[in-house]
């Protein structure tokens, strides 16, 4: 398939969802209402609905799936690992851990902007630890290692935390919290996220040119004119940044970025490059699936996004990991 073509498919695809995913909710409103509620005004229960409940969950899905599948391709091409994903990095457990804290101290409850803080401050020290120690052992396999160590350390404490969390209704915010999830955001959190992702993807973005040159290895992109360590800082602070941002808001996400590029990798030229435009929309399009499956599956009870894509993801995993022993063996 053309690029042109591809990217047009996905394009329509991706705009589809948000639309429905504006019109899917618990609260029965008609397209034409739902559309007058949103533009032109209506009355006030649905001017709240759709602006204040279903607007902003579906800009965070388009905006959080997007910045996981580029950060999934763009790893996966630097790293030259068809296993890595925006986890591998330990930017999404750091993230995470920092909420918990955030909920553990009890600061959750005096800002809205107390968790995106936390969020983002464990975010932020992930990528000060990476930079660090990618300055002094400058191989893609030291920077492997050091994420997943960090993630490890991450979900360590994070599990110190709710074993000494004061009460049970803690336990259970942080639990639901870190199950991730678009349910009950408000355009507060899309003004928190959005710009951060933005400027996030912006740099992943620029890494493609060096990933292309990076397919040939590390020695074969320095003899192309490659500078390693801005691609690596281009690599590391931009996922921080996307990613980082994301887990945010809606907790922890996982398997986008490793599902998306595996899916659209044959309908490209299997250069790096050319699969980050797709892999953005990609992100978007199964985010944005997955939060309407979550809406609809379970009638009496919405499940968690987060839930949804670890059901998808979980199993393509393990398939990957068969399919590379095949391939070795």
């Amino acid at each position: 398939m053309s690029p042109l073509r591809l990217n047009l498919a996905l394009g329509a695809l991706m705009a589809a969802l948000f639309v429905l995913s504006l019109l899917i909710g618990p609260a029965h409103l008609g397209p034409i209402t739902s559309i007058k509620a949103l533009i032109a005004g209506g009355d006030e229960a649905s001017r709240i609905i759709m602006r204040e409940i279903r607007l902003p969950r579906a800009l965070l899905g388009l905006a959080v799936g997007a910045s996981l599948g580029l950060s999934g391709a763009v790893l996966q091409g630097f790293l030259r690992n068809p296993l890595a994903e925006p986890g591998i990095v330990g930017v999404s457990a750091m993230a995470s851990l920092g909420a918990v804290l955030i909920f553990y101290t009890g600061l959750a409850g005096a800002s809205l902007y107390a968790l995106p803080a936390g969020a983002l401050a464990g975010a932020f020290l992930a990528v000060l630890i990476l930079l660090a120690i990618a300055a002094r052992h400058g191989s893609t396999l030291t920077l492997i290692l050091a994420g997943v160590a960090l993630s490890s350390l991450a979900a360590a404490l994070t599990s110190l935390v709710l074993n000494l969390s004061p009460n049970p209704f803690a336990s259970y915010e942080i639990i639901f919290w870190l199950l991730g999830s678009l349910k009950d955001r408000s355009m507060t959190h899309v003004a928190i996220a959005v710009p951060l992702i933005v400027v996030g993807c912006a740099l992943l973005a620029a890494t493609g040119r060096a990933l292309d040159a990076f397919s040939l290895g590390e020695e074969g992109a320095e003899s192309l004119g490659i500078d390693r360590k801005r691609t690596r800082f281009l690599v590391i602070a931009g996922t921080a940044l996307a990613v980082g941002a994301g887990t945010a808001v809606t907790g922890a996400i996982s398997f986008v970025g490793l599902v998306v590029p595996h899916m659209l990798r044959p309908l490209t030229n299997r250069m790096p490059s050319s699969l980050l435009v797709p892999s953005t929309m990609g992100g978007a399009i199964l985010l944005l699936a997955a939060d309407i499956v979550a809406r609809v599956a379970v009638s009496a009870h919405e499940l968690n996004v987060g839930v949804v894509t670890a059901l998808i993801g979980a199993p393509f995993f393990l398939w990957l990991i068969v399919r590379s022993r095949r391939e070795i063996f």
